[in-house]
């Protein structure tokens, strides 16, 4: 026997995708919907989590929920750490930044390959689609590089949407390993997304000539929301001889 709260939830998918609830309308309250739909908060919250999970819904703290605009597609360029320019330019991003000088422990201290209690400065990089977070990036450089890497020095900055997790000039190695995982709660909050959609994780290490590494990021998408491209490059024989 089909649930109720899907019956709602195809009753408010209905009114959204013919235009009778635009994107960016705030619904009704929830307690409002459950009495116009004669059942619980809870049978009302089920119907809007699957509207969550299909991205047509988000909810943000404090405020309700909203009507979601659709998300276009950005490009993840690997090796570069860079998202590609014309779909980040399309898509209207805009980024914002907020460093934290920290101590690196445990599994960070082993990425940048430091000593415990190493000085590090955190990066938070949160890059929107108008309103709408898409994706998130920690980003950790050693104190004494912070200022090379052109990545500003102050508490809060704004970075411009291209260069949203863009790797430190001094790199010349770069590995990255990718996985497909469900969201952390925090991870789940931060983009606004139902806790069981899938997230493209992408730990990418940047090593100068020395073997140092320069910069650590840990990146994180929603997995309807980018396409990761990576480019490798044969060395032929030919160039191999002249080496």
């Amino acid at each position: 026997m089909r649930s109720r709260h899907h019956d709602i939830a195809d009753d408010l998918k209905r009114q959204i995708t013919t235009g009778r609830i635009k994107p960016g309308d705030r619904l009704p309250s929830e307690v409002g919907l459950a009495s116009q739909y004669k059942v619980s908060t809870a049978t009302l919250r089920s119907a809007l989590a699957v509207l969550q999970g299909e991205g047509l819904v988000e909810k943000i703290h404090g405020k309700g929920n909203f009507v979601r605009h659709r998300l276009r597609k950005i490009m993840y360029v690997g090796g570069w750490g860079t998202l590609d320019p014309w779909t980040a330019a399309e898509a209207a991003q805009h980024v914002t930044d907020r460093a934290t000088e920290i101590e690196a422990h445990g599994h960070l201290a082993a990425l940048m390959r430091v000593p415990n209690g190493s000085p590090l400065t955190e990066f938070l990089s949160i890059s929107y689609q108008g309103e709408s977070p898409h994706s998130l990036a920690r980003i950790y450089v050693p104190r004494d590089q912070e200022s090379s890497d052109g990545l500003g020095t102050g508490p809060s900055y704004v970075r411009t949407e291209e260069s949203f997790a863009v790797l430190s000039p001094l790199a010349v190695e770069v590995r990255e390993t990718i996985s497909a995982r469900p969201p952390t709660p925090d991870e789940a909050s931060t983009l606004r997304i139902n806790p069981t959609t899938a997230v493209l994780a992408i730990t990418r290490v940047a090593a100068d000539t020395a073997g140092r590494v320069v910069e650590a990021a840990l990146l994180v998408f929603p997995g309807d929301r980018v396409d990761a491209v990576f480019t490798t490059h044969h060395v032929t024989g030919e160039r191999q001889a002249q080496g």
